[in-house]
């Protein structure tokens, strides 16, 4: 055999070889596999040398009580408050408000969000970022409690 056939040969083994031996790093060890991936590849971006890459923020899930008959507490602030509201005029000018349908979004100390159906009431009197204990069943309030100044606050539904 010639020496190109046999150099051409030897190559193609070693390709083979690194092939296998990336298949198998990125099978079993995907972190081992990018930083050897980045000495060989050069990054060829858009991005200059003065932006900045931002990083992706996991979004807060969403936690939902399933089908139980009990109450569950938990330490939460307030984040966001939500209404939804049917206002109606008769022809005398009187207003009604009807299907009032009132949420809190509550996020706990292992940032999940929790939502809260609650009554006009408690939707109004509790504050935001007022850190305390919250009492609720099937995502209905049953009762918000926290501190204002020494004096403990109940707000009930």
């Amino acid at each position: 055999m010639s020496q190109v056939v046999i150099a051409l040969l030897f190559a193609a083994g070693i390709l083979a070889v690194i092939g296998i031996v990336g298949l198998i790093l990125f099978l079993f060890n995907k972190k081992a596999f990018f930083t050897a991936l980045s000495f060989f590849v050069k990054d060829a971006g858009k991005a200059e040398d003065g932006d900045m890459k931002l990083d992706l923020v996991k979004e807060p899930e969403k936690k939902v009580q399933k089908s139980r008959s009990y109450s569950k507490g938990e330490v939460c602030t307030l984040v966001s408050k939500s209404d939804d509201r049917l206002r109606t005029i008769d022809n005398l000018g009187i207003e009604k408000i009807t299907d009032a349908y009132y949420e809190l979004v509550f996020l706990n100390r292992k940032k999940e969000q929790i939502v809260i159906a609650c009554s006009e009431t408690a939707y109004e009197s509790i504050p935001f970022d007022k850190e305390g204990s919250l009492l609720y069943r099937r995502n209905t309030l049953v009762r918000f409690k926290y501190l204002e100044k020494k004096d403990e606050i109940i707000i009930n539904n």
